[in-house]
Formats: C-alpha cells, sequence, structure tokens
C-alpha cells in the first residue's frame, strides 16, 4: 500500500495523486505495478493506493545483499525494465522518476516499474514541464541544464544509470548537487558540445556557467570487464543529445541481451530475505545518501 501525500490540501486529494490514480488505473503491464483500489480511511487524510504486493525494491537489495546480481541476472531485471518502458512511452506516458527504489521485484523475479507521483503524458508538440524531476542521481543533463521541454529520453538516462548501478553495485552517479553531478557526467562521458549534442550552448543553465573541459569517454574505464555489446549499449542509453539517445525498443535489441551470459529466465532469479524499510549496519550509510539525494528535486 501507498499513503498519498495530502500535505494539508484542504480541497480534497492533491493533483499529484489524482495524476498518479489516473495513470495507473489507464495501464496495464507484467512489470508496471497494478492498482487494485484506493482505500479511504477515516478522514480524506488517509487514502491508500492498494496494489501488487512485491517482496523486494531493487535500492534495498543493492543496499543490503551479501553477493551482488550476476550479469545474467542484472540483463534479467533490464529486459524487464525496457519492457515496461516500452508500454509507458508508446501510451504517451514518461515516468519521471526512474531510481532502483521506485523498481520493485516479486520473490518470483518479476519486476515492477513503481510511484507514478511525478510521471506525466505528454503529446505533440511537447509542452514545457518543470525540470526539477527524477532523482539528482539519476537526471539527464537536459534536465541538469534546464531544458524546457521533457521527453522519454529522461527515462532512459535514469535506465542507463540504474544498468550501471547494478553491473557496479554501488550508485554510478553520485552527485551531491547539480553541479557535482554535471561532473561527474562529464567525467564518464566526456564535455558535450553542438556537434554532438545541437543547441546544448544555448540551454538556460549555462548562461550561468562553464562546464570544465573533459574530452575522453571513460566507460570503458568505468566497466573494463564489459563487453563489447555492454559498452555500445550504455553509450547509446547515455548519448547527450535526448534525440539521439535509444529508446526502450532499440535497447531490447541490444546485442548485449543475446550474447553470452545469456539472460536468466526471471522464475530464475534468487529470492532474498525481506530487507525493505530495514537497514544493516554496514550499509546504512548508502541507504541514508539515498534518502538525502531523493529529497533534492
Amino acid at each position: 500500500m501507498k499513503k498519498v501525500r495530502m500535505e494539508q490540501e484542504k480541497d480534497g486529494i492533491p493533483i499529484s495523486g489524482l495524476r498518479e490514480i489516473n495513470l495507473l488505473l489507464n495501464i496495464n503491464h507484467p512489470n508496471i505495478v497494478n492498482l487494485k483500489e484506493v482505500a479511504v480511511g477515516k478522514s480524506l487524510e488517509s487514502i491508500f493506493l492498494v496494489m501488487d504486493y512485491c517482496e523486494q525494491d531493487l535500492a534495498s537489495l543493492l543496499d543490503n545483499m551479501q553477493s551482488p546480481f550476476s550479469e545474467s541476472q542484472v540483463k534479467c531485471i533490464m529486459i524487464q525494465l525496457f519492457r515496461g518502458l516500452q508500454y509507458l512511452h508508446k501510451n504517451f506516458i514518461v515516468h519521471r522518476d526512474l531510481k532502483v527504489s521506485n523498481l520493485l521485484l516479486t520473490d518470483k523475479g518479476c519486476l515492477k516499474i513503481a510511484d507514478f507521483g511525478l510521471a506525466r503524458k505528454y503529446g505533440l508538440p511537447v509542452k514545457p514541464m518543470t525540470p526539477r524531476v527524477v532523482t539528482l542521481w539519476y537526471r539527464a543533463p537536459e534536465l541538469l541544464l534546464q531544458a524546457k521541454t521533457q521527453t522519454t529520453a529522461i527515462d532512459i538516462w535514469a535506465a542507463g544509470c540504474v544498468l550501471g548501478e547494478l553491473l557496479l553495485h554501488k550508485p554510478l552517479l553520485p552527485g551531491r548537487s547539480e553541479i557535482h553531478q554535471l561532473e561527474l557526467i562529464i567525467d564518464l562521458l566526456g564535455t558535450p558540445n553542438d556537434v554532438i549534442w545541437p543547441g546544448y550552448s544555448k540551454l538556460p543553465a549555462l548562461e550561468n556557467f562553464t562546464l570544465k573541459q573533459q574530452p575522453y569517454n571513460n566507460l570503458k574505464h568505468f566497466f573494463p570487464w564489459l563487453s563489447p555489446a555492454g559498452i555500445r549499449l550504455l553509450n547509446f542509453l547515455f548519448m547527450y543529445d535526448p534525440k539521439k539517445r535509444a529508446t526502450a525498443e532499440e535497447s531490447l535489441q541490444s546485442s548485449y541481451f543475446t550474447e553470452p551470459p545469456l539472460p536468466c529466465e526471471a522464475e530464475l532469479m534468487p529470492s532474498f530475505p525481506q530487507h525493505r524499510n530495514l537497514k544493516r549496519s554496514g550499509l546504512s550509510s548508502l541507504s541514508e545518501d539515498r534518502k538525502k539525494i531523493s529529497k533534492l528535486h
């Protein structure tokens, strides 16, 4: 169950809660949480969304599991994530807050995308939306640089961050501020320019500061064991230009998912002790960092 944040609303359910309920009532996919009913307590301040029960979320698992996911298991998780995103994007929905804590996992190995509080329907032409969405560690460069429009590409960037985190067994880009986040992205991918990202130099945030110059793509350095197909997929997910970034459908067609080690079947994913809402003393600092960074919207 998820409690709807009322935030001392005097006029009923806040618009964010209504948006989430409306979206969830109109989508149906195995890799997206299913809203079963809306339950109201003794007062309007107690409204709960009743959804599928999922034993784990990926953030708690990553913070507590004793041995990391194998690459075969990582591929299984990512295929399910891209299938869920493919469905959302084909239905003109952008999630806008993908991160490991919003990805749930059942004991049968089924991944489900959750928390649609920031999700939006979009159309053509694309309308401006607030850039301060997506938890900082997963925020695309166009959001950090205050682009006026958002597309499904911001979900794809976040999915790339999730893939990197699963492979590294730690957050890929754990920025402490928006400037630091941009610096980490540049350290990983190099400094963007108008050649690889047309219109880059005109993005609003660049009026206030200049990004450091770093000419090299360091993905191979960060992931020295990863196959060329895996590096190509990460590069495609992390294209600076949102128009050139991979789609969910293109990601599913990556040869990374058809080369050894092959993705394991979902039902063969391991089951784990329940870690949700629990802390392990040795890793509590990462759990606390996740909570802090989630508040930097």
